[in-house]
């Protein structure tokens, strides 16, 4: 067990990140105790690390502060276990937008991977990365008016069953059927006012995820896309993607729906093609679905269908990976999405024992993805970190040249607004200039979200209509 005590609760988050980085199997305990005598300690058994009040008392920026503290513990940790972390003192889920802003203040390319890598510790080879995705992105995104456009999410928050790694706010379906249908009536009446207070915004994307969106019967996916088609205008959509996830709520009758209302991506998601590892994580079906499933797909003339895996799932192995990397390459997916595996609190797993793989076989797992998609002449265009990611790594999304996902890019560079819909959806609107929020906060980002349970949701709707209308589009 690890103890940090901190003076100032400014410093806990970080400090707790980092050091779990280097300690994944370690139970990490902080404290916050204002009278203490230095600004931070740590015990650790090869030693203490320790950070005096006058060492950061010249330093007037807060963030700054930070980031002195976070370099200090990151180098002493370094010292003390010998290793480095690929992403350095990095604990947000964007580096990208770091090396973006930097570009955009007219650093070239060599200076913005430089300075990114003495600020952060970030490994050549992650900040090359962060490059190549920034480059991309910025020339995806080029095409989009940030002004006036907008995204919509529409959330279903339904499952064939429940992953043991999922911190989704999702259901499961069979105890739900009955009420699908009023969800569905909430979820159209919020689709309806945001349509009518969208009218002079341009529509770029539409992203239904969940949950599993194909865990709602034809009948039901037909009744929702046919209400969002007619109550918003597709003059300037450049994508419309379904996540139909798990190959156990697929059939060809909702894939037919899909192809009928112009959706142009699908995700169908195996996680891993090992069997032993679907049955242990609670994945209702077999590597076969998955197979037929893809097939039914590519039958029905989807040509844009992206494939997630995680790398790092209890029990696997890197001879795993691998044979789940060569069966995919034999389907030939258009994108491929690697993650991290990252243990929620929230999630199953995140209330068990569950040991996390060491970093060099996590390292190995996701070079070998990364091997797997150039090998498909899928190249990265999008990348993001969590909380909790096992061995402080990365999701990549890898695609053809003309199939990346504009809508996993906008989620992670914040440059235009999300209307979200449905139960736990998270709207973000993205304002031209900054507002002050609080005493304490300016921010040009505002985060508006709905409740998470589905009851809730339902009688609450009016009141998630309402604080919509608080903020869109003032």
């Amino acid at each position: 067990m690890i103890q940090i005590t901190c003076r100032d609760a400014l410093y806990t988050y970080d400090m707790f990140h980092i050091t779990k980085a280097f300690f994944p199997n370690e139970e990490i305990k902080q404290e916050v105790n204002e009278k203490q005598e230095p600004l931070i300690l740590m015990e650790l058994q090869s030693g203490s690390f320790c950070v005096a009040c006058e060492d950061v008392c010249t330093i007037n920026d807060v963030r700054e502060k930070k980031h002195y503290v976070n370099r200090t513990l990151y180098q002493w940790l370094c010292e003390q276990t010998g290793q480095k972390m690929a992403w350095g003192i990095l604990t947000g889920i964007r580096p990208t937008k770091i090396l973006m802003k930097q570009l955009e203040k007219g650093m070239s390319e060599a200076e913005a991977v430089q300075w990114m890598r003495n600020r952060y510790f970030v490994s050549e080879e992650k900040a090359e990365l962060s490059l190549a995705i920034a480059k991309r992105e910025k020339k995806l995104l080029d095409q989009l008016d940030y002004q006036n456009g907008f995204s919509l999410y529409v959330g279903i928050p339904f499952c064939p069953s429940i992953c043991s790694y999922c911190s989704f706010s999702s259901s499961p379906i069979g105890e739900w059927e009955s009420r699908v249908e009023i969800y569905l009536d909430a979820l159209c009446k919020e689709v309806t006012f945001v349509a009518e207070k969208s009218r002079d915004r341009k529509l770029n994307t539409i992203y239904v995820g969940g949950g599993t969106p194909t865990t709602l019967t034809a009948e039901q996916l037909d009744r929702l896309l046919t209400h969002v088609e007619t109550s918003f205008s597709y003059q300037d959509m450049l994508e419309v993607t379904v996540e139909a996830g798990r190959p156990d709520s697929i059939t060809k009758e909702k894939l037919e729906v899909l192809k009928r209302h112009t959706v142009s991506r699908i995700s169908i998601n195996p996680q891993t093609m090992q069997q032993k590892t679907l049955d242990e994580i609670g994945r209702k079906h077999t590597v076969g679905d998955i197979r037929a499933v893809y097939g039914l797909a590519r039958e029905l003339g989807f040509d844009n269908i992206n494939m997630d895996l995680i790398a790092g799932l209890p029990g696997e192995s890197v001879e795993d990976m691998k044979d789940t990397l060569r069966q995919i390459c034999s389907m030939h997916p258009d994108s491929l999405t690697i993650h991290s595996l990252a243990i929620k609190r929230a999630a199953r797993l995140g209330q068990q024992q569950t040991e996390i793989l060491h970093a060099k076989e996590l390292e190995e797992m996701i070079d070998l993805g990364a091997e797997a998609a150039k090998e498909m002449s899928l190249v990265p265009y999008y990348l993001y970190r969590q909380k909790n990611i096992a061995g402080n790594f990365e999701n990549v999304g890898y695609a053809e040249v003309d199939k990346a996902g504009i809508y996993n890019i906008l989620i992670m560079e914040e440059k235009q607004s999300i209307v979200a819909v449905g139960a736990g959806a998270s709207t973000k609107i993205v304002l031209p200039h900054r507002v002050r929020i609080s005493d304490k906060r300016e921010t040009n980002i505002i985060r508006i979200e709905n409740v998470k349970d589905i009851t809730e949701y339902i009688t609450r709707i009016d009141e998630m209509i309402e604080r919509k209308g608080e903020w869109l589009w003032h």
